[in-house]
């Protein structure tokens, strides 16, 4: 029994006396970590109010862009390209501005719109759509080279037979022949059988079949 008592005495000791040695790195290590609790709480807190101010900004730039109200969409689209670039509803509504802009014939505005999208796209799935999209505007806007540029850009692994697609058009606006029906072969391979766009990718196998090229 008292070499029991004796050897909780001896390491109640050696506690004590570590305690005493070391007390200003344990508090040091204590304030560390109630730090970063309290602070990883605080960054939840303040992603989670800058997602619900960018969602309300979105909602304004689609409720403009639906009536037509461009100067007010413009604002709101601004607002999240300069507040919330990282955000997915700044890209998303930067690509609904660009769809607008097309479809007004504002094909250079369209492309500055999209251009900034895939700059700012925060995943690469979401980067591979608007590279896609600006490729198809550079296209329409009588810019081959660009939009082969573009579509060179892309994870192969996204998208594969739209970006085809695009390439067999670029090519063939700039008279590469082969080329073209080489993309379009691809494209035609990577789409699946009940895709609604292997009809049209046939027809431009064909065209220039027929064309003899």
């Amino acid at each position: 029994m008292a070499l029991d008592v004796y050897d909780d005495y001896e390491q109640g000791e050696l506690v004590r006396k570590w305690l005493a040695e070391n007390w200003t790195s344990i508090a040091m290590g204590i304030a560390l970590g109630l730090a970063l609790i309290f602070g990883w709480q605080w960054w939840k807190a303040h992603r989670a109010g800058l997602n619900l101010a960018a969602a309300e900004q979105y909602e304004i730039f689609t409720t403009a862009n639906s009536a037509g109200d461009k100067a007010r969409a413009d604002a709101a689209a601004a607002v999240l390209a300069r507040d919330f670039p990282s955000n997915i509803y700044a890209t998303l509504a930067m690509s609904l501005k660009a769809s607008s802009e097309a479809k007004a014939k504002d094909y250079k505005g369209a492309v500055a719109s999209l251009q900034w999208a895939v700059a700012h796209a925060p995943d690469a799935a979401l980067k591979g759509l608007m590279q896609l999209r600006l490729a198809r505007v550079q296209l329409a806007l009588g810019q081959p080279r660009d939009a082969l540029a573009t579509v060179s850009a892309m994870d192969p692994r996204d998208f594969g037979a739209e970006a085809a697609d695009v390439r067999g058009d670029a090519e063939l606006a700039l008279g590469n022949q082969a080329a073209a029906r080489a993309a379009y072969e691809q494209a035609l391979a990577d789409t699946k059988p009940d895709a609604p766009q292997r009809g049209l990718l046939k027809l431009k196998l064909d065209n220039l079949a027929i064309a003899g090229k």
